[in-house]
Order: structure tokens, then C-alpha cells, then sequence
């Protein structure tokens, strides 16, 4: 169900520098932020690229740690200031450089274009409201509606995110929403002003798979009806394999690989890939025990030089202890930051 909004407020977006309504939906580039700690400085994101076109699904995948909810909040400009800093690159939407604006502007770029549906939905939404009520907020904060008209427009969302008898539990609190249903309330209010970019952080954490499952593909058809580009932020290549275009496998707050999702799965370039594809359950296998990963990742205050991921990894040699392997392009579509991607791709 599309909802009409009036997109008023976001005139102004236009006017900003470098704005060009045919440039590329997002673009960041050698992107790399830090957090300031006791311990040291931990390079959380060290030199990531990400393109994103409308219509478009990028998945960002990596264990814990390894960047993939910092990026997003970096695009979201959401980031604590301090301990964290920008400390280079550019994240530009359609050409508007975000890192240059100022606080306000990015505002309403996040407010009107770029939204973000977080990972734990008990927390991101206040117990003490209503669901209806903070939905409403929002159309009154940056349409100027009514509460009567902002109500009904929240009535719509819940009814789009198919949430039953919408009208009656539009009145409801957080706490009186399954897992799945809060899930689908925090989905509601990432697309409440129609953006352009929706960016899903681990959207299916705590739920059973059938729910999960619902909620991915909710996401893919509101996506396609929309034509938004979306960025999908998990650890679980499982889940990505039906609803990605693209893939960026990050690790200790680097791209270590990028493919189309097809190449990924057929032919992983990077070990660390290879790996995590490993440790997923496969139907075709059956009584066999789960690869794991041996050791963990290094800390992001002390990442060791050369490529971070050799001390865990089957390929590595003396010179991936000392050179740290660039992202590179490997085959058509396709970059590694691997000295040995080649090998890797052919071991299959």
C-alpha cells in the first residue's frame, strides 16, 4: 500500500551543494572512524567503500566488531562525538557530501532520505508511548499535520507493515507487541516520510526464523514498491542469499570483499568468506559438523600489520604477516584484499 506524503520539507535538500538529482543514490568513500578509548584509539572503520543505487540491496556482513553497525551509524550521522570521530572520507547522497553539513541539514537529510530500522526494537522505542503516538510525532514534527490527520497516516503504516486490526492497536504500547510485531512497528517508522535509503541493521536479531523470514520479505516487497535502496546489515549470510544484489564482507573495520551475492556464494575470493559460508547449515549436508573459525578477531586498538585476518586463516604465508593486501579487483564485478584470492576462488 503507497502512502502519498507531501515531501515539502524536503525542498531544501535540492539546493545543497553538489546536489544532482541523476548522481548516485550513496557513495561512501575510504570512510574511517574512531573511538577514542582508555586503551587507544580503535580504528572501528578503516577505509570502507559502499556505492548504493535506488532499487538497489547491499548487504554488509562480518562478525561483531567488525564495522558493519559503526558505518551505518556514520551514514546515519548518529555517531557519539565523543568518543567517536570521523576521522576521513566522504559519504555523499545524491552528490551532497553529509560530512560537511551542518547539524541541521543533517537533520532533515536523515529525517526525509536516509532512515534506519535498528536492531533492538524494545529499546529503540519508548515504553512510555504509545506506538501510535510515536508515529504521529513524526509526521507532526516534519509535515505540520494534525493529530487527527497524523493518526490516521500512522494507522496506514501499521496497516502497510501488516500489523492486524491496525486501528485499535495503534492506542498500544511497545510491551503488548510480540518481538516480530515491535520489529514491524520500528519498520513503520523508518518509512513513515518515504526515504530514500533504509538502512536495516540486523532487523530479524531474537527473532525465530519464521518470523525472520516475514520480516525479510516484508523489507523486499516494501523496498520494490518503493524503489529504495537499501543497505542490510547482518552477520548471517543465511539471510541475505534471497533479498541482496551486492555483498561487502567486512572484517576488523575493512572491506575485505565485494561481489554480486551470486559470485559470493558460488565462489568466495576472500578466506574469511570462504569461511563464514562454511559455518552456515546447509540442507544438502546432512550429519556433518559446522566449520568454525578458528581464534578471534584482533582487537581494534592493536591490529596486527599485514592482513588482519591471517592469524585465522588456512592461506596465509610470510607475506601476509607483513603486507597488508589492498581491495582490489580480482575478476569482472568482483574485488579481494587477498594476496591469494585467485587461489581461493579456485579451491572450491
Amino acid at each position: 500500500m503507497s502512502i502519498d506524503l507531501d515531501r515539502s520539507d524536503n525542498d531544501a535538500v535540492a539546493g545543497l551543494p553538489g546536489y544532482r538529482e541523476d548522481a548516485t543514490l550513496l557513495e561512501v568513500d575510504d570512510l574511517r572512524v574512531e573511538f577514542h578509548t582508555r586503551d587507544g584509539v580503535a580504528r572501528a572503520v578503516n577505509g570502507v567503500n559502499l556505492r548504493l543505487a535506488a532499487g538497489q540491496t547491499v548487504a554488509v556482513v562480518g562478525e561483531s566488531g567488525s564495522g558493519k553497525s559503526v558505518t551505518a551509524q556514520a551514514i546515519m550521522g548518529i555517531l557519539e562525538e565523543p568518543p567517536a570521530r570521523v576521522a576521513g572520507g566522504e559519504i555523499r547522497y545524491r552528490g551532497v557530501d553529509l560530512l560537511k553539513l551542518s547539524a541541521d541539514q543533517r537533520r532533515r537529510i536523515r529525517a526525509n532520505h536516509i532512515a534506519m530500522v535498528f536492531q533492538d526494537a524494545l529499546s529503540a522505542l519508548n515504553p512510555v508511548w504509545t506506538v501510535g503516538f510515536q508515529l504521529s510525532e513524526l509526521f507532526r514534527t516534519h509535515r505540520g499535520m494534525s493529530r487527527k490527520d497524523a493518526k490516521k497516516r500512522s494507522i496506514e503504516l501499521l496497516d502497510m507493515v501488516r500489523i492486524p486490526a491496525a486501528a485499535q492497536r495503534v492506542n498500544e504500547y511497545p510491551h503488548q507487541f510480540s518481538g516480530g510485531m515491535r520489529q514491524r512497528v520500528m519498520i513503520a517508522m523508518a518509512l513513515a516520510l518515504d526515504p530514500k535509503v533504509l538502512i536495516a541493521d540486523e532487523p530479524t536479531t531474537a527473532l525465530d526464523v519464521t518470523v525472520q523470514a516475514q520480516i525479510m520479505r516484508l523489507l523486499a516487497e516494501i523496498q520494490a514498491e518503493r524503489h529504495m535502496g537499501m543497505i542490510l546489515i547482518t552477520h548471517d549470510l543465511g539471510v541475505v542469499a534471497d533479498v541482496a544484489d551486492d555483498i561487502t564482507v567486512m572484517y576488523a573495520g575493512r572491506a575485505v570483499e565485494q561481489a554480486g551475492v551470486g559470485d559470493t556464494f558460488a565462489t568466495p575470493a576472500h578466506p574469511y568468506t570462504k569461511a563464514l559460508l562454511r559455518s552456515i547449515p546447509r540442507l544438502d549436508v546432512k550429519g556433518q559438523q559446522l566449520e568454525v573459525i578458528a581464534g578471534l578477531p584482533p582487537t581494534l586498538t592493536d591490529i596486527p600489520p599485514g592482513c588482519a585476518f591471517a592469524p585465522r586463516c588456512t592461506y596465509a604465508k610470510d607475506i601476509c604477516r607483513t603486507e597488508q593486501p589492498p581491495l582490489r579487483t580480482v575478476a569482472d564485478g568482483r574485488a579481494s584484499a587477498c594476496h591469494f584470492a585467485k587461489e581461493v576462488m579456485t579451491d572450491v
